[in-house]
């Protein structure tokens, strides 16, 4: 009798079905489809990446032995991984991964949702030894969609919130990844989407913690030897909110526990949304496992927002002041704080403070008091777009030149400079660097940083462009 792809799946899946937990078997084998059988070669279709390294993980043994029992100690396995992109585009690719040749031995049962069933939960949020309390939400009710203003510079970022909002743990936005620079409005994004889950959706536990905190948690259950209330207490939540996912940066221990805290939640349909001041490209000492699930879901950025939203932001803060502002002053006060939202809403208020505790009317003059001391004392970030224009003049070409496609020594090493203090002065990831500098991805930046380094040991010359180009960013 023949053997087809499937008959062979079924007899594997009836000794996997007798060697794991019956939860394990349905969430990690009943979704998998057998595709064709070659000879000694079983493709198998599953879900997404992230299914596949589960597998790989955890089930490779019992995979390998219950492989081999069917089609002999030459049994291979093809992974068919089927992924959509976070655009809603459903055309799948096909990825082929041999699994790895190991040992076929006793598979060992690693769940990672603990088996007691009804845990008792402690909640670090509130004194020790009280258990089974509500969970507070840690949201700021302030922070919503209504006043975070859309724009270019945090369109998408936006979207993919509400996205997340409307429909949390059933949108590809999971994890939703938002990064940027200091006071770009991360955090503001990452309440409001809280905020507007719990008001959607009232049964759902949602947390919002910093990173900052979870790992002092984490350290402070490991000296009171309560692990696991600390894991059990996380695999309760429904929408977990992490801000500032940078911090984990260099804790290993903290990263393995919020490795499978985050497997945990995300296995079981739970939304994940992560805070960053960097894309997970740039983020060092952080775990190759968990970089590939911050990347699983969708990474949004938010950029300086332009002079039209900038304007948006003031009169929204001006009207849910009660504060009424002539046209000009506003204007003057959008065009000179560029660099980020809190700066813009830290002036305005100044310039109201000054108005109604020194009883001046607000003019443009004092506004120019206000902006020039405000910006004189703020450490401003420089724009890419500054930063062509000085690298331009610099060596005496356009910035379209600079731009350009063409590979003339001079002007590649131009490109270069402005990609290596666009990394260096900003905090752009390097994909948003590359995009903006001709339109290169993120590996040609990081080997213009590379080889402006390079340069800048070995050759004199080159040395000085960097000096004066640095001097004149600098002033």
């Amino acid at each position: 009798m023949s053997r087809t792809a499937q008959s062979v799946w079924n007899n594997c899946l009836k000794f996997i079905q007798d060697n794991i937990q019956p939860q394990a078997y349905k969430t990690w084998f009943e979704p998998i489809i057998a595709v064709k059988l070659t000879e000694n070669a079983l493709s198998i279709q599953v879900p997404s990446k992230f299914f596949y390294e589960w597998l790989e993980e955890h089930y490779v043994k019992i995979l390998k032995v219950a492989l081999t029992k069917e089609l002999g100690e030459t049994a291979k396995l093809v992974y068919i991984i089927k992924m959509e992109n976070t655009y809603g585009n459903k055309q799948p690719f096909t990825e082929k991964i041999p699994s790895s040749n190991r040992t076929a031995v006793k598979s060992q049962e690693v769940d990672i949702p603990l088996n007691n069933k009804s845990p008792e939960l402690r909640n670090p949020f509130v004194i020790p030894g009280i258990r089974n309390v509500k969970v507070e939400s840690q949201l700021n009710p302030n922070y919503s969609f209504d006043n975070f203003l859309e724009g270019d510079s945090n369109r998408l970022a936006r979207s993919a919130g509400l996205a997340v909002a409307n429909k949390p743990g059933g949108t590809s936005f999971n994890p939703l990844l938002i990064f940027g620079g200091v006071g770009l409005g991360k955090t503001h994004l990452a309440h409001a989407i809280g905020v507007d889950i719990k008001d959607k959706y009232p049964e759902k536990t949602v947390l919002y913690i910093s990173a900052e905190k979870f790992t002092q948690q984490y350290i402070e259950a490991i000296k009171k030897n309560n692990r696991n209330d600390f894991i059990h207490f996380y695999q309760i939540i429904d929408v977990l909110i992490i801000d500032d996912v940078q911090f984990l940066s260099g804790k290993s221990g903290t990263q393995d526990v919020f490795f499978h805290i985050f497997n945990h939640l995300h296995q079981n349909g739970k939304q994940v949304v992560l805070t960053s001041d960097k894309a997970p490209v740039d983020m060092q000492d952080i775990e190759q496992r968990l970089l590939s699930r911050f990347k699983w879901g969708l990474s949004a950025e938010l950029q300086t927002p332009d002079f039209e939203t900038r304007v948006s932001i003031l009169k929204n803060k001006l009207y849910r002041d009660g504060v009424e502002m002539p046209e000009e002053i506003i204007d003057y006060v959008a065009k000179n704080i560029k660099s980020n939202v809190r700066e813009l809403e830290g002036a305005i208020i100044s310039l109201i403070a000054q108005s109604s505790f020194n009883k001046k009317e607000i003019t443009i003059d004092l506004a120019r008091v206000i902006v020039e001391k405000f910006v004189k004392n703020t450490k401003r970030e420089v724009s890419i777009d500054y930063i062509q224009k000085v690298v331009s003049d610099y060596f005496q070409m356009d910035i379209d030149t600079l731009q350009s496609k063409t590979r003339k020594r001079h002007i590649v090493q131009a490109r270069q400079l402005a990609m290596f203090f666009a990394k260096k002065f900003t905090k752009a990831s390097l994909a948003s660097i590359g995009s903006q500098i001709g339109k290169r991805d993120h590996a040609t930046v990081l080997h213009a940083c590379k080889t402006v380094d390079n340069l800048s040991s070995t050759d004199k010359q080159f040395r000085k462009y960097v000096e004066d180009i640095t001097k004149k960013l600098s002033v």
